[in-house]
C-alpha cells in the first residue's frame, strides 16, 4: 500500500506550509469561499518502474500538482507568491518520509502560467516524485 502512504507524506508537507490557507483534498468534500483563496492538491501517479522480473524492488513515480485558486481581479503577485513558497518546500532533492517510506522530489517544481478557473484565477505547480520500494 505505497500509494497512500506517499499521499500521506507529500499532503502533510504541503499542510505544514505556512501561513496555511484552505485546501481543497482529493474526495473530501470542500465548498470554496467567496474571495478567500485555496488550494487544491492532487496526486497524479504514474506507471512503476520495475528493475528486474522478480518481486524485488520498485520506483514509484508520479506528479503531486497543487493547484492555487485565488480570487479574480486581484493581479497574479500573491498567487505567484505563493507558488514559489511551494516550489521551494519541494525543492529538488527534498525527501518526505512517512512510516518507513521515503518520497524524494527528482526535479525542480514547474510553476504553469496562472489562467482563468471559472470564478478564480488559477496557477498550477507540479511537483515530480519518486519512491523507491
Amino acid at each position: 500500500m505505497s500509494q497512500p502512504t506517499i499521499r500521506a507524506a507529500l499532503e502533510a508537507a504541503l499542510a505544514s506550509l505556512a501561513p496555511a490557507i484552505d485546501t481543497a483534498w482529493q474526495n473530501v468534500p470542500y465548498t470554496p469561499v467567496t474571495g478567500r483563496p485555496y488550494q487544491a492538491a492532487y496526486l497524479l501517479p504514474a506507471a512503476p518502474h520495475n528493475y528486474s522480473m522478480g518481486d524485488g524492488s520498485r520506483q514509484e513515480r508520479g506528479i503531486f500538482q497543487v493547484s492555487l485558486m485565488y480570487p479574480p481581479g486581484q493581479g497574479t503577485a500573491t498567487a505567484g507568491a505563493r507558488a514559489e513558497m511551494i516550489a521551494a518546500l519541494f525543492h529538488r532533492g527534498a525527501s518526505f518520509t512517512k512510516n518507513d517510506v521515503t518520497v524524494q522530489i527528482e526535479r525542480t517544481p514547474e510553476i504553469a502560467d496562472g489562467r482563468e478557473d471559472g470564478d478564480r484565477w488559477m496557477v498550477p505547480v507540479k511537483i515530480r516524485y519518486f519512491c523507491n520500494l
